[in-house]
Order: structure tokens, then sequence, then C-alpha cells
């Protein structure tokens, strides 16, 4: 009599499903103590939830994109090049001796300071240029006047027709014997036209160039690919320099649909000179010396002590670089450090608003204790899961008696800054959402004195003549599937 063979063909199906279920909850189990490590609570509950109820999607991605940390190589480099902040640092005081001002304000530069390294020094501020193609030909000009090297970081890079007065610059600049350093952001840049022939053209003009945070697995470039370097700043000779919001391609981002509709991007750059730009050098050593091994000679801190006063060029400025390679989010902390400190009005420019509680804290808070508080956004985001995250948020803030400014689409207002009593200000390339608190490597500028917070005044006040203003009326008359993927997208947003 043969043997019954249904019996063993009939439990594998069972024995696969048995050990999926308990594979199931024993990753999920793991996932309970492991996720919420150093993490805010908002991202530790969106990833769980993830993982505990679709964990065949969750699981993968948590691995691919959940880690906290750099991979172990990059995070070595990054602890040896953030020694290079020290370089000609530590022996200044916290803050400029001469400067005047509220004990409350002196503590967070000392916060910043103790953060990244970076003391606050004196600076001259050159002008604040909102026009987007007169900045690159300011940066061109800068260039042209180079004798010993020139620095450039910037996130997105594409060499297109309006971006070539730039480049063109850059090249004259490598045949008059000047040392030329370029880096750009790869995943950032690669979905640009030319990004392929890009760097041929950088070799082939003797520029040094490298890409900031390469995924190359093929090549043993592997990391977090949702990682990425968004700061742009440039440096010539260690005497002048830029920075701000702006990467280095066409204002309409040389999308198709942009130039259909109409749709540009409105940025600031400001122009520096003195102690400051030796901060900025020494961001661009670490980003150099993390990319490629190479470290670089940084200027000291250079000039003259002169005292910040407004109405002057010179004004008391603290660089505050961000970003994976600091366990600290100094960005976040001087940001909120900064709202509390608003007694009468506290101005925030950002094209993504997608806050943290800390941060959707401070905000709500000077607006209910009585600081007028306002909010400048884009009336549509460029990015869909964006735009519809951050007007979340909307309804709690008009609540709170935050006044909400909408800049007319189809325009992008991608300034990011904020104004504190019209005393202090603060810019760069820090978005005021949860990706550049943890995700991005990010550069501000925060001063005091001089000009250059009467600047970014006077930015924000043609901001507001150029937007309207949402009331909470309106917008509880919103449809209900806005409001739907309003909390669907407010949810994926805190996947870190």
């Amino acid at each position: 009599m043969l043997p019954d063979l249904n019996f063993g063909l009939g439990t594998l199906p069972t024995v696969l499903s048995v050990s999926w279920i308990v594979l199931e909850y024993i990753a999920k189990i793991i996932a309970i103590g492991v996720v919420p490590e150093n993490r805010r609570p908002s991202s530790s509950s969106a990833w769980l939830l993830l993982i505990l109820f679709v964990p065949i999607v969750g699981i993968p991605l948590f691995l691919m994109l959940g880690s906290p940390y750099i991979n172990q190589r990059r995070a070595r480099i990054q602890a040896e090049a953030n020694e290079l902040m020290h370089e000609g640092a530590d022996d200044l005081p916290d803050v400029p001796p001469s400067l005047v001002a509220p004990r409350e304000f002196v503590s967070v530069a000392q916060l910043g300071r103790a953060l990244t390294a970076l003391p606050m020094v004196t600076g001259d501020s050159h002008g604040v240029i909102s026009d987007y193609e007169a900045s690159i030909a300011r940066m061109a000009e800068l260039v042209g006047g180079a004798r010993e090297y020139v620095h450039v970081e910037i996130y997105i890079m594409a060499w297109d027709q309006t971006t070539d007065v730039f480049f063109a610059a850059l090249e004259r600049a490598s045949a008059r014997g000047v040392q030329v350093k370029v880096l750009f952001d790869h995943l950032g840049s690669r979905k640009y036209p030319g990004f392929h022939r890009l760097g041929k053209r950088l070799s082939a003009v003797g520029i040094d160039w490298h890409l900031m945070l390469p995924f190359i697995p093929w090549r043993g470039k592997a990391r977090r690919i949702d990682l990425r370097n968004h700061r742009k700043l440039i440096v010539v000779d260690g005497k002048r320099a830029m920075m701000g919001s702006q990467n280095m391609i066409d204002s309409t981002y040389l999308q198709k649909k942009n130039e259909r509709i109409g749709r540009h991007w409105h940025d600031i750059m400001v122009e520096l000179s003195g102690p400051i730009v030796a901060g900025l050098e020494a961001v661009f050593a670490t980003d150099w010396y993390t990319e490629c091994g190479e470290s670089l000679g940084i200027r000291p801190y250079e000039g003259d002590e002169v005292e910040p006063t407004v109405g002057g060029a010179t004004s008391a400025m603290q660089l505050i670089p961000s970003g994976p390679g600091f366990t600290t989010e100094p960005n976040l902390k001087v940001f909120t450090s900064m709202m509390y400190l608003a007694q009468e009005r506290l101005a925030i420019v950002s094209p993504y608003f997608v806050p943290d509680e800390s941060l959707l804290a401070a905000v709500g808070t000077a607006a209910r204790r009585g600081v007028a508080v306002e909010l400048y956004v884009s009336e549509q985001a460029d990015q869909y899961m964006v735009d519809r995250a951050q007007s979340s948020y909307y309804r709690s803030l008009l609540e709170a008696g935050v006044r909400i400014f909408l800049f007319p689409k189809p325009a992008v207002l991608h300034t990011k800054c904020f104004i504190v009593d019209d005393i202090y200000a603060v810019m760069g390339s820090s978005n005021m959402d949860m990706r550049s608190f943890g995700l991005n490597y990010e550069i501000s500028l925060l001063a005091t004195g001089g000009d250059l917070v009467d600047d970014i005044i006077d930015v924000v006040a043609d901001y507001k003549d150029t937007s309207r203003e949402l009331t909470l009326e309106e917008w509880e008359k919103r449809p209900w599937s806005r409001r739907y993927m309003e909390s669907a997208m407010r949810l994926t947003s805190a996947l870190q």
C-alpha cells in the first residue's frame, strides 16, 4: 500500500504560514524597542504604525531609510571633518566683545557654539539680493575677481543658459591659475538636464569637483538614499562669500511644466566679508574633506573688531551648520530658542513649513502670548506631498492667532528666513521642516546689528505686498478630500 504523500505536501503551506507569522511578530517586537531610539515621538509613531500594520512595506523601508545614523565610514569621516570647525575659532569669545545685546540672546549664541563649535563674530553685509539672475551675475563677478581660489558648494547645479555666466567665470578663473573647487549633491542634481555631462565639462576646464553624498553602490558608495547636502555657499579667496537659499539652476528648474505655467523660484542670497567668511570656509572644508579626504587650510578669523551697529554694514553673525553629521539638530534648537525670545513680532518665510512638536509649540505659544506672528508660504508648493503636509498645520496656526500669507501661485517662494522683533534675523538654506532638521546638511546665518536685518525686513515686506492673507473662515471651507490627504501626508512627513 502506497504512503499518503498528501501529508507532507499539505503541511508545507501551513509551515510557511506559521513561520511567516512568527517572523513577523518577532520583527514587530524588535521594532518596538529599536525604532524609538534617538528619534522624536512623532517619527517613532509613524514608523511603528507602518511596520505594525504593513510590515511587508514598513520593515524594508525602515531598513533603507529609517536608520538615524549615517553609515559607519561616513560617520567616522564626518567626526574628523567636524574638528575643522574648531580651527582658528577655539581662542575666540562666544560673541564679539563689542556686542551689546540682552543676556537671553547671548545665551542663544552660546548654544549655537556649543552645538557647532562656531562662535558669533563680526561680518559685513554687502546686500541681500532677491533678484534671481542678478544674484547669479554677482557670484560670477566675485569669481571674476578671484586671485587664489574659489570654493563653491551648492545643492543643485546645472549648466544652462541662465547659469552659463557663472560657469564661464569659473572656467576663466581656472584658466588664469585660480584653484576652483566645486561640490554639488548627487541625487539632488541628478534629475536635471545636463547632469551626466556636468562633471565632464567641469573637468575639461580644469575644475576640481566632487559629488556630495554620492549613491553609487556598484562603486562601493552606498548610504541612506534620503540624505541630502542642501547647503548653498561660495567663498572667494577667503575674503568674500555668498550664501542663502538659491541653487545654481534656471529659476524654472528646467522643467517644461514650469515653463508652460510660468512657475519660477524666488530666493535670496547675501554677500559677506569680514571674519564670518572664515566660518563659511570651515563649513566648505568639512564637506570637502568628507567627500574626498583632502584637508584644506582655513584662513584665520581676520578683521578688526568693529562694533555692530544698526544701519551700518557690520553685524554680529553666527553660522549654524546642521545635518546628520551633528547629532543635536543645531538648527532646530537655535530656531526654537530664537522664537521664544520674540516679544513683539515674529515673521517666518519658508517654502516647506512642516514643523516638529517643539517648533510648532514655539510658534503657537508666541502667537498666544501676544506676539504678532506672520507665516509666509507658497500658495501652492511645488511638491504635492509637502503641500498637503504643510497645509495640515494651517488650522491650528490660524486658531492660535498666526497670520498666514500665501505667495501667489504658480511662483515658488523658496526663501528661508525669519525675523524676531525686527532686531534679529536668520537666513540660509534650512527649511522649517523635519527633513531640514534631521536629514539635510544645512547652513543658516544668525545676525543682529548692522543693515543685514533691515535688508531681510525689506524682503519680507515685499513678500507681504505680493501675498494674500488666508483666513480661518476661508480655510474651513476646503473639501473633505483635501483634509483627508492633508492628514495622510502629515503622517508620511514624520517618517525619518
